[in-house]
Formats: structure tokens, C-alpha cells, sequence
């Protein structure tokens, strides 16, 4: 996938330009950039990866785009854990193939929607499958994400987008938000 494809996996979602945002598992930014095409320069993004390598990678790159990285926040932890760097509530996140690395998906969800101001949205791009590989352990498909959904006190997921994939079937995009 191209930074094009990315950002039509996210665009169906009809962003709001602004507020404060959150890419968690963000890596070296493929969803981060598509994110900021679409809510526009003056959000607020918190890139959260365990990696500080491909946050910086994500930092330097962002600053060749964008011309600066003044309204990005890199956050190095693990977004499964509660997080040590407060974050202010947020308007929205992106889970960009990042929830398939743990088993404990409802648990996470369930911290995530925490995160999240009321109406809130989450934006999950996922492989369209059930059973995982190596690299991809646990991947959930759209009809099991929205059970997961369900589970951790999210409303009904909103399915946005999909796209091809030559490693498992096809990714999607789905949106829910927070019902709190």
C-alpha cells in the first residue's frame, strides 16, 4: 500500500479538520501522515510506538512533509500499558495494524475507549481475517471486530473502507465511536 491507499482507507470517516489525535503503534507514520492529510495542521497528533527508531524515522519525515513537527507529540511506550505520558483527551485515534499483536484485544479496546473524549471516535484499519501468522498473530476480521467492539463498551462499528492485500486477503478500515 501506498500513502494514497492509506489515507482512502481513512477518508470515508469524514474528519473534522483539528482536535487532538492519537496514532496508536504508529511506527515510522504511514497512518500518522495519512491522518494529518485529512484533520489538516492545526491537530494535535500523539504517535505512540514502543520503537523509538521508527518514531524518530516518523519525526524526521514528518518534518520533510510538513515543514516542522510542532503539533506532533512522539510518546515512546507501549500503548497496551497504561501509558506514563498523560495524554489529554482525545478526539480520536487510529489503530492501524497495531491491535492484531495481542491476545488481550478487548482489555486494550477497553483502555483505549478510555482515552477517548464522549464521541470520540475510533478509527481501526485491520487484515480482513481470523487466523494469523507469525507476524500477524492475532488479526481479526470486521465480524469479529464488532464483538470485540461490544465487549469492551463500544457501540456498532461502522465499516469504511477495504483494500487488497497480497499477504492476508484484504486490510479494512472501520469506524466506532464512543458512546460514553
Amino acid at each position: 500500500m501506498d500513502h494514497n491507499d492509506h489515507v482512502n482507507l481513512l477518508r470515508p470517516a469524514d474528519l473534522e479538520q483539528g482536535g487532538s489525535w492519537a496514532d496508536l503503534g504508529a511506527g515510522s507514520g504511514a497512518f500518522t501522515f495519512a491522518l494529518r492529510e485529512l484533520i489538516g495542521a492545526s491537530a494535535s497528533i500523539h504517535a505512540v510506538d514502543k520503537d523509538r527508531n521508527d518514531l524518530n524515522r516518523l519525526k524526521k519525515d514528518y518534518e520533510i512533509r510538513f515543514g516542522n513537527s510542532e503539533n506532533l507529540k512522539i510518546i515512546v511506550e507501549d500503548f497496551s500499558l497504561p501509558l506514563a505520558t498523560p495524554l489529554p483527551m482525545l478526539d480520536g485515534i487510529v489503530m492501524a495494524n497495531s491491535l492484531h499483536y495481542f491476545k488481550e484485544r478487548v482489555k486494550i479496546l477497553g483502555h483505549v475507549r478510555s482515552l477517548l473524549k464522549p464521541n470520540g471516535l475510533l478509527l481501526v484499519v485491520e487484515y480482513n481475517v481470523d487466523s494469523g501468522n507469525l507476524w500477524v498473530p492475532y488479526p481479526f476480521s470486521f465480524e469479529t471486530f464488532k464483538k470485540l467492539a461490544a465487549q469492551s463498551g463500544f457501540g456498532e462499528p461502522r465499516l469504511l473502507a477495504k483494500h487488497p492485500s497480497s499477504f492476508l486477503r484484504e486490510f479494512y478500515s472501520a469506524a466506532i465511536q464512543n458512546q460514553t
